[in-house]
């Protein structure tokens, strides 16, 4: 049986350390997060069916999936970045058409992990930054939410 000896087991032993930095002082404190979902609805109106996957229409269409979206602070600081999921069409009334495809709008989704910041945006492709405000007491928890008008 093949052994490795002492000083390769130390190593191997130190090199976990050194990688990962345990035991460093970095002289950074490390920032809290929280769980949120950032909420956009585009007001696209649509025809189409509620509750099937869509993108943004007319001059929405950036918003789509796959597009390359940052979520960043008023100073412009990426926070998290990554590609948009399918968006969900929600009927724009809320009264019943009686129709299978009705005027809709196209509401994304997006589950993040945030510092606390008072103000963020999401950038999405070349477009300019949208607004978001922070919603904190939303039904399905809290959430950083915008309406494209």
């Amino acid at each position: 049986m093949w052994r490795l000896p002492a000083m390769g087991r130390k190593l191997l032993i130190l090199v976990p350390v050194l990688v990962t930095g345990v035991g460093c002082d970095r002289g950074a404190a490390v920032e809290a997060t929280s769980p949120m979902t950032v909420r956009v609805l585009v007001r696209d109106i649509n025809i189409r069916e509620a509750g099937v996957d869509c993108a943004g229409t007319g001059p929405y269409v950036f918003l789509h999936r796959s597009a390359e979206y940052r979520l960043t602070d008023a100073d412009g600081r990426t926070l998290v970045r990554g590609d948009l999921p399918s968006g969900t069409s929600v009927p724009a009334f809320e009264e019943d058409l009686e129709v299978k495809r009705v005027p809709t709008y196209c509401a994304f989704a997006i589950p993040v992990t945030v510092p606390e910041r008072t103000d963020y945006r999401l950038a999405v492709g070349d477009q300019r930054p949208i607004e978001l405000t922070v919603d904190r007491d939303n039904a399905e928890g809290p959430s950083l939410v915008a309406v494209v008008p």
